[in-house]
C-alpha cells in the first residue's frame, strides 16, 4: 500500500482511532498525540502493510505499540528523576446516558476497566469496546488467540469480582451498609 492509499483512509478512521487511544492513555491530550504519532508512522511505513492485514486492525496495532513506547519513556523519565504528570484516568460522561445513576455506573465501569493490567485492559478495549474478534485482536497484539481469551478471561473474572452479584462495586456497597449501621 502506498502512503496516498493509507492517507485517503485515515479520516475515516480517526474517530475509532481516537477513542482507542483516550480509553488507552485516559487523557484526552495524551490520546491526540497518540493518534497523530501513530498516523504519521503508519504513513511512513505505509508500505511495511500486507494486503491481507485489514488496515484498521493495523492502525489499531501501531497505536498500541506508540502507547506502549509511551509507557516506557514515562518509566525511564520517572526512574531518572524527572517529574512527570502521571494523572492517567480521566472520568468521560457519556453523553447519551439518560440517568445520574447510568453515568455513575459508566463510571465505575470505566474506572474498574482502568485498573485492569495493561494487557488485559487493551485485550478488554479491543474485544469488549472495538468489537474485534478474539483472532483480530491477537492479530493486533501479535499475540497467540489462546493468549487473547486468557487475558480477556482474567479482565472478565477482575470487574465481575470488583461488582459482585448485586452490580454495585464492592466498595460501594460496603460504604452503603457503613452508612445504614450494618
Amino acid at each position: 500500500m502506498t502512503a496516498a492509499e493509507l492517507s485517503a483512509m485515515l479520516p475515516a478512521m480517526l474517530p475509532r482511532l481516537w477513542i482507542f487511544a483516550l480509553r488507552l492513555a485516559g487523557d484526552r491530550h495524551d490520546a491526540e498525540d497518540l493518534v497523530q504519532c501513530a498516523c504519521v508512522r503508519a504513513l511512513e511505513r505505509a508500505h511495511q502493510l500486507q494486503p491481507e492485514t485489514a488496515p484498521l486492525s493495523w492502525m489499531f496495532s501501531i497505536v498500541q505499540s506508540t502507547w506502549l513506547n509511551e509507557l516506557r519513556a514515562r518509566s525511564v523519565r520517572r526512574r531518572a528523576g524527572m517529574d512527570w504528570d502521571d494523572e492517567l484516568l480521566e472520568t468521560v460522561a457519556d453523553p447519551a446516558a439518560s440517568t445520574f445513576e447510568q453515568q455513575a455506573l459508566d463510571a465505575q465501569i470505566v474506572r474498574a476497566v482502568q485498573q485492569l493490567p495493561e494487557a488485559q485492559r487493551v485485550v478488554m478495549l479491543l474485544v469488549g469496546v472495538e468489537g474485534f474478534t478474539y483472532r483480530e485482536a491477537a492479530n493486533v497484539l501479535d499475540v497467540p488467540l489462546g493468549t487473547v481469551m486468557s487475558r480477556l478471561s482474567r479482565a472478565r473474572q477482575a470487574i465481575g469480582a470488583l461488582f459482585g452479584e448485586q452490580g454495585a462495586p464492592r466498595a460501594t456497597r460496603a460504604a452503603n451498609a457503613e452508612d445504614q449501621g450494618a
